[in-house]
């Protein structure tokens, strides 16, 4: 028998799949310690809040954007352009996509999203952030020549992010509820900026 996992585990486990579930306004602490295994009290001891618990299920529990972008910043030029926008976009529209259902229920309290929102500035986070690694990484692929010196990074990593987060919401409401196949979809959107930055 394997052994057991150590609490802080077991509590973003549980964390997660309520909020995937039942959505985050309606996954109280209790059922979460109760889905992992422990009390409330061994809950607050690893953390503080339920929007920093929502917060560490954000950054450890679906796919890891920011530190890609950290990574081909530090090292423009490493793989080829395309490749490892492909690669941004394929990454933000899974993160996104597992994202989506958990934050939803955040525009629906306006309390709760101010919480929220308090949160991620005590603990430096916040939705901004993969729009700044991209750009970031996209002025040092210019600074490199790969990118057009005129071009608007920002507005190119706006432009990239945004339309990964909005095929998260916008296929729920069709009729057939599919979205765009991931990876053909961040193909045919690093192709697209590439063509409007190279």
């Amino acid at each position: 028998m394997p052994p057991a996992k150590p609490a802080r585990e077991r509590i973003l486990d549980a964390a997660h799949e309520l909020m995937l579930t039942v959505g985050l306004a309606r996954a109280t602490t209790k059922e979460i310690a109760k889905g992992a295994d422990c009390s409330e009290a061994a809950l607050y001891k690893h953390f503080a809040s339920k929007e920093e618990l929502f917060i560490r299920v954000l950054s450890e529990r679906l796919p890891r954007l920011t530190p890609l972008l950290r990574g081909l910043a530090a090292e423009p030029g490493r793989a080829a352009l395309e490749d490892n926008l492909t690669e941004i976009a394929r990454q933000a529209a899974l993160f996104y996509e597992q994202s989506f259902p958990i934050a939803a229920s955040l525009y629906a309290q306006t309390q709760l999203k101010r919480r929220h929102d308090d949160a991620m500035r005590e603990l430096g986070t916040g939705p901004h952030l993969p729009i700044e690694g991209l750009d970031a990484y996209l002025r040092s692929e210019q600074a490199a020549g790969r990118v057009r010196a005129d071009a608007d990074t920002f507005a190119a990593a706006s432009l990239l992010l945004g339309a990964c987060s909005q095929r998260a919401f916008a296929y729920d409401a069709t009729h057939s509820g599919v979205r765009p196949p991931v990876d053909d979809f961040a193909r045919r959107l690093a192709r697209t900026l590439l063509a409007g930055i190279r």
